[in-house]
């Protein structure tokens, strides 16, 4: 008797044991899955505002707050925009004071947290830019998609779709470059954006899914008169340009591919920002399985970032070496897999998604090279 209640508490102990680790897993894998657009990464560090003066504001001295380039700087109920480093002299051992270039909205006070996000402008191409737009739908697999379209005389249009932690907004960073060159520019939102449909399981599927409604973007920007388009995309937007130059019906107007940060490999992704959680690692392994089976993403399966022979238009990668949640080794390898259409722009001391932040007149200078023969 002894011994079956023994084997019963064992049992039942092995089951409580499996439950806590599917669940664990489960949470784990939410850092990539359910991560809202247009909030911080867990890898953005919130940083203490210690102070403001004229032109200039002060915050807590960390890696983040020594990058080099210029940032949205975000908070809960604010917005500013931070420029570069300041000298050393009005540096501290914890402090660091960077130029303010503006506030958007809201008020900054010495103890708000904020962070910094790729996220320049905030509002519409109207309001922020003072570009003329039209607000424009467009039919999406779930539902109506809503997106930006601001106008321009060439025949190529530029389709431009944020990634991971961003939203629509993040376009507006090379939209004001791009419409200087006559580029009609469509920036969309897709599934689970605020405003488009929610994706019927509520997760985020790093771009499997979501490519689908770039498609759509594709479609739409056709009918309108395009005759080719280029797809810019930043971080999981990347991996959507990726898979629709490769699946869509309408591959062959994709005349050239811009890739910021591409999430080549989702399980490297997907440990990253559960780390990031500090999710301990033992339950990383527990968080890719439940990811797997939450979505249909597996290790095996064979998409265009996995066969560079897919990738038929020139392409032109930013990426680089800091960036702590889509590996850059994945970029380089498809850049040397594909030398004849990959070109790769190393840009340093840049986090996710803000290749253009780190240096802005570098970036562009090399998005005017290669756009140039695609006009």
């Amino acid at each position: 008797m002894r011994t079956v209640t023994a084997t019963a508490t064992a049992v039942t102990m092995a089951l409580a044991a499996g439950a806590a680790s599917v669940a664990a897993g489960r949470l784990a894998s939410d850092a990539a899955l359910k991560a809202p657009s247009g909030r911080p990464l867990p890898t953005e560090p919130r940083l203490t505002v210690h102070g403001t003066a004229a032109g200039q504001i002060t915050l807590t001295r960390d890696l983040a707050s020594l990058r080099p380039g210029t940032y949205g700087l975000g908070g809960d109920g604010s917005h500013a925009v931070v420029g570069a480093v300041l000298g050393a002299a009005s540096q501290t051992a914890d402090t660091v004071v960077r130029r303010l270039e503006r506030v958007t909205h809201g008020s900054l006070t010495p103890g708000d947290k904020v962070w910094l996000t790729p996220n320049l402008h905030v509002g519409d191409p109207a309001s922020a830019l003072g570009l003329d737009h039209a607000d424009v739908e467009i039919p999406g697999e779930l539902g109506i998609l809503p997106a930006w379209f601001v106008p321009g005389s060439r025949a190529t249009w530029v389709i431009a779709v944020h990634g991971l932690g961003t939203t629509r907004e993040v376009a507006m960073n090379v939209m004001e470059f791009l419409h200087a060159r006559h580029f009609p520019v469509l920036a969309p939102a897709y599934r689970g954006d605020l405003g488009a449909p929610r994706p019927p399981d509520g997760l985020n599927h790093l771009g499997e899914t979501e490519w689908r409604d770039l498609d759509a973007a594709i479609r739409y920007a056709v009918s309108h008169g395009a005759e080719q388009v280029v797809l810019l995309g930043w971080s999981t937007g990347a991996s959507m340009a990726l898979r629709a130059a490769a699946r869509s019906g309408l591959r062959g107007r994709v005349s050239g591919l811009v890739l910021d940060s591409p999430v080549l490999d989702w399980e490297a992704t997907l440990r990253a920002l559960a780390s990031a959680r500090r999710t301990p690692g033992a339950l990383l392994p527990l968080a890719v399985r439940a990811a797997q089976g939450r979505t249909g993403l597996y290790g095996d399966h064979v998409g265009p970032e996995h066969t560079p022979d897919t990738l038929t238009v020139p392409t032109l990668i930013f990426h680089g070496p800091d960036d702590t949640v889509a590996p850059w080794d994945r970029s380089r390898r498809l850049a040397a897999a594909r030398p004849n259409l990959v070109a790769l722009q190393t840009v340093k001391r840049a986090p996710h998604g803000a290749m253009w932040n780190a240096d802005p007149t570098a970036y562009e200078e090399s998005l005017r090279r290669f756009l140039t023969p695609l006009m």
